[in-house]
């Protein structure tokens, strides 16, 4: 069984300032603006895109909704619930598939993204942040700023990155997550032609290959990305907070299904260890669902869930 260590350093032992790892290197940087912004650029094109030339087929549709949901949960389900706060403990195999499915959301390196969020939760909303919105103030040009750095500019600053010995070193010791983090590079290539190799073999033409790689591919990495930044960004502006928390994460409920359950994140900085963030009836969590099929199967065990006596306590006045 893989074992995850509790979500790194808590404020205390963090202290007030942020602890910054190397400055990122030209090459590693130059890597960022290609991966983030030529998926943006065929997103922007999409809609034109399908308007003139009529080149959005059932399998591309097909496709990009199977590419998303499967990168979806590597990140939430493994990047996330299981690296980052260690929400359950999964067997070998599943470990490494979500490894593997997470590093191709192409949202980075596994290591380097856990330690990110986990600098995040110990310094929320507060100087160290990597991400958060509230960073030039309060007023409305301020929020317009921070919106920005929150949701992706934060990734664009060549110094705005994290001691991965401090932050992940759990992660660093074991083999398996090591190894997949170093061929991020084949995950990467892997997210971006395997939906373009299925295309062509399902239309049987160069031309499905071609859609397939625009929809399934480009237009999903970058819908996918913003999903995923959304939690970042409007999650840490917008919604309610019913629970307790010591920083301004909100629930926002029109981006759950998109977001595999993340976005009810006030109730996740609440508990930051619940494998379930849609707490209350109703709320949408897949990625919770998945946690619990993977329990019934005997893929994992130790499951953090949330207990009625531990959500009334957090339950905000």
């Amino acid at each position: 069984m893989a074992t995850i260590t509790q979500t790194g350093p808590t404020p205390a032992q963090a202290g007030p300032k942020p602890v910054h790892g190397e400055v990122r290197d030209a090459g590693r940087q130059s890597l960022v603006y290609l991966f983030l912004l030529v998926p943006m650029a065929a997103l922007a094109a999409a809609v034109p895109f399908a308007w003139t030339t009529g080149l959005l087929s059932w399998t591309d549709i097909a496709l990009s909704v199977g590419f998303y949901l499967l990168t979806l949960h590597g990140i939430t389900v493994g990047f996330h619930r299981l690296f980052t706060h260690g929400s359950f403990k999964p067997n070998r195999p599943v470990k490494i598939a979500l490894a593997i499915l997470g590093s191709m959301s192409v949202q980075g390196p596994l290591i380097t993204w856990v330690a990110d969020h986990r600098r995040h939760h110990a310094f929320s909303d507060k100087e160290g942040d990597p991400h958060s919105p509230w960073i030039y103030g309060t007023s409305a040009l301020a929020l317009s700023k921070g919106f920005w750095h929150a949701h992706m500019g934060w990734m664009f600053q060549p110094r705005n990155t994290t001691n991965e010995e401090r932050f992940a070193p759990d992660l660093r010791r074991d083999p398996d997550l090591v190894m997949v983090d170093k061929l991020f590079w084949v995950w990467t290539v892997a997210t971006f032609f395997l939906p373009a190799v299925l295309g062509g073999l399902i239309t049987m033409s160069w031309t499905g290959a071609l859609t397939a790689f625009f929809w399934a591919s480009l237009v999903r990495v970058s819908a996918l990305h913003h999903a995923t930044w959304s939690t970042n960004s409007i999650c840490h502006m917008i919604g309610e907070r019913p629970f307790k928390s010591r920083d301004k994460a909100a629930n926002f409920w029109p981006l759950a299904l998109l977001s595999g359950g993340e976005s009810w994140h006030n109730s996740h900085h609440a508990d930051q260890t619940w494998a379930r963030h849609g707490v209350k009836r109703g709320q949408i969590d897949t990625s919770a669902r998945i946690i619990w099929l993977l329990e019934r199967a005997g893929w994992a065990k130790d499951v953090k869930w949330p207990t009625p006596e531990r959500v009334a306590k957090l339950t905000a006045d």
